[in-house]
């Protein structure tokens, strides 16, 4: 007589990284979660040879090409979703695609930066206008794809504007927040709802457009949160569980700062497929591993 065969559970990635971003966290939980009896393997969303219904529950949690074919994994969402099970679910995810759910979460009580959604070039350079830094990005992306700062001046603010306009999507223009050109944004981990950890990342964006060093490339530092942080964190928890109507993500990651002019603020609520960071937060892999067995 043989014992039930172990649970399978896959762990949603692509098959290739820049070097100076990799993927350090699926193989901390593929190990941990093999240490538990748990059948558990990496998936890369776009193989097609990848019989989805065979696993138990499919994990999203490192899929950073999908900005480049947002209709492929469109579709792969949709056929995980009848195959298996999928965290975050899949309505969750799409809902999360769009950062125009930022508005959502303001309209709830959060809040956010000061954000302009511009459909139009002549409302982007409108918003542009109004202030003296800008930061222009699209509502669709990811990795800091097509973000840039600029001196509301200069002419390359509009023309990136207009280049995500002109593409179909949708420009947001906030203004340049001084404490994130200082590298003080702070990323809230929360697992099944509970906080973990906290990361400080420093700055991203070079002044004039682009990324410092040219390169998306985070330097993840474990940060003390304060209680006024984790209550935040928890509110927008509680909202995102309101707009999406899925509950609680299993995982998500709540990138605040505190800002002298605007207060503490929603950045942005990852619910897709966020670096826990777990190579610098070690004591959280067990949490996540709990959460996965008991999704």
């Amino acid at each position: 007589m043989t014992g039930a065969a172990p649970r399978r559970i896959g762990i949603v990635v692509t098959d290739a990284y820049a070097d100076e971003d990799p993927d350090h966290d699926t193989p901390l939980l593929l190990e941990a979660l093999r240490a538990r009896g748990v059948a558990a393997e990496s998936v890369v969303w776009h193989d097609a040879g990848v019989d989805l219904g065979a696993f138990e529950l499919l994990v999203i949690r490192s899929p950073w090409d999908y900005p480049e074919r947002p209709a492929e994994f469109a579709a792969w969402l949709d056929r995980a979703a009848v195959a298996t099970r999928v965290v975050n679910p899949p309505h969750t995810v799409r809902w999360n695609l769009d950062k125009r759910y930022l508005a959502e979460l303001a309209h709830a009580g959060i809040r956010i930066v000061p954000t302009t959604y511009a459909e139009t070039v002549d409302a982007a350079a409108s918003a542009i206008a109004a202030h003296e830094r800008v930061v222009v990005k699209p509502a669709v992306s990811a990795g800091a794809r097509d973000t840039g700062l600029f001196e509301a001046s200069d002419p390359r603010a509009l023309a990136l504007a207009a280049r995500i306009i002109e593409a179909g999507g949708v420009a947001m223009v906030q203004p340049e927040v001084r404490e994130l050109s200082e590298g003080r944004e702070k990323a809230l981990y929360a697992i099944g709802g509970i906080f973990t950890h906290a990361i400080a990342k420093g700055a991203l964006l070079e002044a004039g457009g682009g990324l410092l060093g040219g390169v998306y490339q985070e330097n993840p530092v474990l940060v003390e949160a304060t209680d006024a942080e984790r209550a935040f964190a928890a509110d927008v928890l509680v909202a995102v569980a309101a707009a999406t109507g899925d509950g609680v993500p299993l995982y998500a990651r709540i990138d605040t700062v505190d800002s002298a002019e605007h207060g503490l603020c929603l950045l942005e609520v990852e619910l897709v497929e966020p670096a826990l960071n777990l190579h610098v937060a070690p004591a959280a892999i067990d949490t996540v591993v709990e959460a996965i067995l008991a999704a």
